[in-house]
């Protein structure tokens, strides 16, 4: 990824040597990671506006607002996944590692796998009534 703004789901206040949350609709804040030319230019974070269930799309309009490109997670539910792809933001898997700076490098290097559908968590993904 040479441009771009990269979110990761974040632990407490976030930045680059925080911790990732492990849930995306639940993280405490999203940390935005600005990337011009391959480089890291400006760090930024924003409050989650909260995860209710049925509510995994808040966070999908939140970031697209915000211009976010790419977000890395470590797991995602298919609905959340399939809003990203509507609004044109790629989504890349890392569960392995917790900290979110060595992530962010992997993704601007290239390292990092899109996420595939048959990836996705269960989450509360309720049948037809």
């Amino acid at each position: 990824m040479k441009n771009g703004r990269i979110a990761v789901p974040s632990n407490g206040e976030g930045g680059l040597d925080a911790t990732r949350s492990g849930h995306f609709g639940h993280c405490d804040v999203f940390t935005f990671i600005d990337v011009e030319d391959g480089e890291i230019k400006r760090i930024s974070t924003i409050g989650n506006q909260g995860h209710v269930q049925g509510g995994c799309m808040i966070p999908v309009n939140l970031l697209a607002n915000h211009n976010v490109t790419a977000l890395v997670v470590g797991g995602i539910g298919l609905r959340p996944l399939m809003g990203f792809k509507q609004v044109g933001i790629d989504v890349y898997h890392d569960d392995r590692r917790p900290e979110i700076k060595p992530v962010v490098e992997d993704l601007i290097a290239g390292k990092l796998p899109q996420i595939s559908e048959d990836q996705v968590c269960g989450g509360g993904a309720a049948g037809p009534v």
